[in-house]
């Protein structure tokens, strides 16, 4: 198989890979939710799998987007659904409906196993949110320390491994932002290792959070930010890296708008984790051809699930696009699986581990599927 080659879907579906940016209220099954629920007794406008199916956010004001590089469709696509649902509607539904520390370690550990089973996902890294006020007894730590258990459980039954990913929610205030980094640093623990800012990127500038950001990389926390995602510029994307600290980048993809910020991400290989699938579903193809231009210009793009339960999609569909779709090469898409271990939060003597495991495991693909020399 020539470097240039598409690899089979039987070796994309087996390649080794790992998610770094998957956010935990998105992954919820939508058995669990209609489970949960209906225990709760939840008064829901439709049955909760409907919802899940029927879940498309609307994009925000044209205005914003009628001059990009890579025009940002206007109008509804086709297959939308008649009655549609947000992202952020159902995400605050399914956080009303869990109600102890068994539940965060339940939907956690079936995020992994879904990883597992799905996409062959050897590390998974998932945003969490603040504590809600009806799990308030629970506090920080409870909370923190059920999303552990659920990863514990993980690691020993699928062999993987994960880390939580504190979110800073850009919609509320920098001094909000900076109690909850505080929060963070005050608590450690081996499984949260870093933060990431999110929430639509038009709701906050990321230089309000510079505070928050620098107390986290004080305290050796990973950084990243969703950025140049919602917002049709590249500077978000430059305050993030300079300002903020970030290590890497969550979407990212308006940094086509300025020809010398890809040329000074291609050159520091800066890591962006992006999603093929998002709840705009009429946005679809322009994230498509958005990672398409940035494969082209040799930035170090990375598959991520993003909410893999509400799209839906899995990291292995993601995949699955970028190589079948967007038309990434065979050499560039092992590219992608080993870049992913590098961007990772784990320590270095894990991740050393981890990547000379996907090596091997991706060489004895190639001796499998006859694509050695």
């Amino acid at each position: 198989m020539t470097p240039t080659a598409q690899l089979p879907a039987g070796y994309l579906d087996r390649m080794p890979k790992t998610d770094l940016h998957c956010h935990l209220i998105g992954a919820v099954r939508a058995s669990t939710f209609a489970e949960l629920a209906r225990r709760e007794n939840l008064a829901l406008p439709a049955d909760p799998e409907r919802i899940f199916a029927d879940i498309n956010s609307l994009p925000p004001d044209p205005e914003l987007y009628k001059n990009t590089r890579i025009p940002v469709p206007q109008g509804r696509s086709a297959g939308e659904p008649d009655v549609s649902y947000s992202l952020f509607q159902a995400s605050r539904w399914v956080t009303e409906v869990l109600r102890d520390a068994d539940d965060l370690t339940r939907i956690v550990y079936e995020a992994f196993e879904d990883a597992a089973a799905s996409s062959s996902t050897r590390h998974l890294e998932l945003f969490f949110d603040e504590v809600p006020p009806h799990l308030a007894g629970l506090g920080y730590r409870g909370s923190v320390e059920a999303y552990a258990e659920g990863i514990r459980m993980a690691e020993r039954d699928f062999g993987m491994t994960g880390r939580m990913i504190q979110g800073i929610d850009r919609s509320k205030s920098a001094e909000h932002a900076l109690e909850v980094v505080r929060q963070v640093v005050d608590n450690p623990h081996e499984y949260v290792a870093g933060i990431g800012l999110d929430n639509l990127e038009t709701a906050g500038p990321p230089e309000r959070f510079a505070a928050a950001y620098a107390l986290a990389g004080e305290a050796g926390l990973g950084r990243t930010a969703h950025s140049s995602e919602h917002s049709p510029t590249a500077v978000n994307t430059i305050t993030c890296l300079d300002l903020l600290g970030c290590d890497r980048i969550d979407h990212g993809y308006y940094v086509l708008e300025d020809d010398a910020v890809v040329a000074r991400m291609r050159d520091e290989q800066v890591a962006f984790t992006v999603a093929s699938t998002t709840s705009r579903r009429s946005w679809r193809p322009w994230r498509r051809a958005s990672i398409a231009a940035m494969l082209e210009a040799g930035l170090n793009v990375i598959p991520c699930s993003d909410d893999p339960g509400m799209f839906p999609t899995t990291l292995g569909q993601e995949y699955r696009i970028v190589s079948e779709q967007i038309g990434a090469t065979a050499e560039q898409v092992r590219g992608m699986a080993l870049a992913g271990v590098a961007a990772s939060w784990l320590p270095a003597a894990e991740k050393a581990s981890l990547a000379a495991s996907f090596t091997a495991e991706l060489a004895a693909l190639d001796v499998e599927f006859g694509l050695t020399a």
